[in-house]
């Protein structure tokens, strides 16, 4: 139990590519992307918000319904927002990610991937205040869900520590 005069204490959450967390008390959230995108979704009247991780844009099948698929991922996110209270109307987005690195892939699936988030988000109407995409530089992302702050800390090389930092399984 805390008591008035303290802090909630942060917790440290590692979101692997595929998953959605939504916090019920004040989490650090962080992932790495590549091509892959994050969007994060902050109630700034309810100071609560979560985050997902998506590799691919968009699944049509539904036996295979996941969220490693954008249009899933998106939609999800927003609707366990609204389930946790919010209304949509108070939700604000940031996207991040969907690096293109000639190096790695043909494809620029990131160019995907960002297409599909933003088209997700205006069909819900919901604001997108911030932006951090495109490039060829894969990117560290550290979401405070109790502060609601965001850094990005850009990479030329992604090491193991980058997506396994924690020792417990997650």
């Amino acid at each position: 139990m805390t008591h008035a005069h303290e802090k909630p204490v942060t917790r440290d959450y590692f979101l692997r590519p595929g998953f959605i967390y939504l916090p019920d008390r004040p989490t650090t959230i962080s992932t790495v992307l590549g091509s892959s995108v994050a969007v994060s979704l902050y109630d700034r009247f309810l100071k609560t918000g979560g985050m997902n991780h998506f590799c691919f844009p968009y699944i049509q099948t539904r036996e295979k319904t996941t969220a490693l698929y954008g249009n899933i991922a998106v939609m999800t996110l927003v609707r366990m927002m609204a389930a946790n209270g919010s209304d949509i109307l108070n939700l604000e987005a940031q996207i991040f990610g969907g690096a293109f690195n000639p190096e790695y892939s043909k494809r620029d699936i990131g160019h995907d991937n960002l297409k599909t988030a933003r088209n997700v988000l205006g069909e819900k109407k919901i604001k997108i205040i911030s932006e951090d995409t495109g490039g060829e530089l894969g990117r560290k992302i550290v979401f405070n869900t109790g502060t609601y702050e965001i850094v990005i800390l850009k990479v030329d090389r992604l090491r193991e520590s980058d997506w396994y930092p924690y020792s417990d399984n997650r």
